[in-house]
């Protein structure tokens, strides 16, 4: 089954121009005016991938994709006409894969669409992520390690499920400590410490497992899944 685009974009124009180009490439599609909307579509759809407008009604495109990412790991593309640092930043930290500024071609969104599809290893028919023999499948909340009959279960705490998924979207990239809590424990007061146990924990689960050396650290940085 081809992958379905949730497009959350309030310009009707901007979103029939990329409603036609993404589905001329093959993908299905769905359109949401408002975050709102948006979000109880992505709730009831399921999306492999939602392009997210920045300046929407209801509720903007940051609120939303916070809100993803407490859901699991939906990969997001976020368009805004906002060009700047700060706003880059903001989508970045919070757990965006992608960035597209307006005026845009809509051939190069789809391009970036097909880009961020292949790096999160998203099974488009399934919703399940999978990093070298890691499983995680986002609609169940359940991890396992191994192929086939010898996959083993991962009994994973709904936080330590947040961070995998986080962390399975963009495997071999470094994520600070800060980006692991604003992803996987939003409007919480958790130190970096908070992210370290959660990350040992995890660890020794999947170790147990068989998956060794899954989740180095980097010094002074953070920590990375190993692809």
């Amino acid at each position: 089954m081809t992958a379905l685009v949730l497009v959350a974009e309030d310009d009707n124009e901007i979103a029939s121009i990329l409603d036609a180009y993404l589905q001329r490439e093959g993908f299905r599609t769905v359109l949401a005016r408002d975050g709102r909307t948006a979000l109880d579509l992505h709730l009831a759809l399921k999306p492999d991938l939602v392009l997210l407008d920045v300046t929407m009604p209801r509720l903007d495109g940051w609120e939303v994709l916070a809100e993803l990412r407490r859901r699991g790991g939906t990969p997001a593309i976020m368009i805004t006409a906002l060009d700047n640092d700060i706003d880059r930043l903001q989508g970045l930290r919070i757990g965006a894969d992608d960035y597209v500024v307006k005026p845009f071609n809509p051939i190069e969104v789809v391009a970036r669409a097909k880009a961020v599809l292949r790096r999160s290893g998203l099974a488009t028919a399934g919703g399940v992520l999978r990093v070298g023999g890691l499983s995680i499948d986002l609609d169940g909340y359940q991890a396992s390690f191994g192929t086939g009959d010898e996959a083993k279960p991962l009994a994973l705490t709904l936080t330590e499920f947040r961070i995998l998924a986080h962390m399975a979207r963009n495997p071999g990239k470094v994520f600070t400590r800060g980006e692991l809590v604003d992803a996987c424990l939003p409007g919480s007061d958790a130190l970096d410490r908070t992210v370290d146990s959660h990350i040992s924990k995890l660890r020794k689960k999947l170790e147990q497992a068989g998956a060794q050396g899954l989740l180095p650290g980097v010094r002074g940085i953070g920590y990375r899944l190993s692809a």
